[in-house]
């Protein structure tokens, strides 16, 4: 059996934990009044998946479909499951959240899965079903990549990620530090984390508008060892922080985020 963060939960402040939670749906997504969600998360997130969808209900959430996987139940399929299995996907499940973004749902993802999980079994079975579970799952995939809708990604600290990051503590204490990493990174070991992440957003602005001012054709970066020139695309925009998805609302699709970048 893998491990799972059940049991040293109570090591994750729940204030903190509730403000990421409310950071994900005010800044992450700027949910919409009326607008529907979609969350996918790991049982082994359900503490903060719920307040989650608290938070998203409160911002006056239209329906809240949370959809979850666990670790126990895929390993379940790679020990046990027959062989033509791996190259099918649940298409179903898919076309339904394509329909839901089509209709302006917006879309959060909560990350914290065993980074290890599928590392002792058939790497080609895992192979066959990743890439049928991309093909099924790329209809609704356009709608987050193309920026159609407002979506977020945030991280939730679980026992068998912490014990890779902090291997030689105890549970308790490797979650509890992981914790304390993300509500760090994700700015809401602050009184206020909302004016906190808008100062933020505009600090980052700034810098996008500075780099885009002076339409810089080349990057040079020097060092012990190091010189090189990266060319830049003609008419490239820098961008960072909080983008307006094609729907009109402005989000954070990563909390964390500390960048800028450009192609």
């Amino acid at each position: 059996m893998t491990t799972h963060s059940r049991g040293v939960a109570a090591t994750i402040d729940p204030v903190k934990l509730d403000r990421l939670a409310e950071v994900a749906i005010k800044v992450g997504l700027q949910l919409q009044p009326g607008q529907d969600l979609v969350v996918t998360s790991s049982i082994a997130a359900l503490p903060l998946t719920r307040r989650i969808v608290e938070h998203a209900y409160k911002a006056g959430a239209g329906l809240v479909t949370p959809i979850f996987n666990d670790d126990e139940i895929t390993l379940a399929r790679f020990r046990y499951g027959a062989d033509a299995g791996f190259d099918r996907a649940a298409g179903w499940l898919y076309e339904g959240m394509a329909k839901a973004f089509a209709n302006n749902a917006a879309r959060l993802a909560v990350r914290g899965e065993d980074p290890s999980l599928l590392s002792a079994q058939d790497p080609a079975k895992v192979a066959r079903a990743n890439k049928a579970n991309s093909m099924a799952y790329q209809p609704a995939l356009e709608k987050i990549t193309g920026f159609d809708i407002n979506w977020n990604i945030i991280a939730y600290p679980d026992l068998a990620w912490a014990k890779q990051v902090f291997p030689g503590d105890a549970d308790d204490v490797a979650v509890a530090k992981l914790a304390d990493a993300i509500f760090s990174a994700s700015r809401v070991d602050v009184e206020d984390p909302i004016a906190n992440w808008k100062a933020h957003n505009a600090a980052l602005a700034e810098r996008t508008k500075w780099l885009n001012g002076h339409k810089f054709h080349a990057l040079h970066f020097t060092g012990p060892g190091t010189d090189l020139t990266v060319g830049l695309a003609e008419g490239h925009e820098w961008m960072g922080g909080a983008s307006t998805a094609k729907n009109g609302v402005t989000c954070n699709p990563n909390i964390p985020t500390e960048e800028v970048f450009t192609t």
